[in-house]
């Protein structure tokens, strides 16, 4: 895994593709709330944001 976040952040840095970071940020943050609510008791409150 430490391997990868290197190779995209050298990525993101020679193409200079700094655009694509807040699109992943938030993709990693919209993925980990999905899998930390799944079977919890906020899921019902977690569906009423969206």
């Amino acid at each position: 895994m430490k391997d990868f976040l290197l190779e995209l952040w050298a990525f993101v840095t020679e193409r200079k593709k700094l655009w694509l970071l807040p699109i992943i940020i938030i993709l990693v943050l919209l993925g980990s709330l999905i899998v930390f609510t799944q079977g919890s008791a906020v899921a019902p409150f977690i569906y009423t944001l969206f």
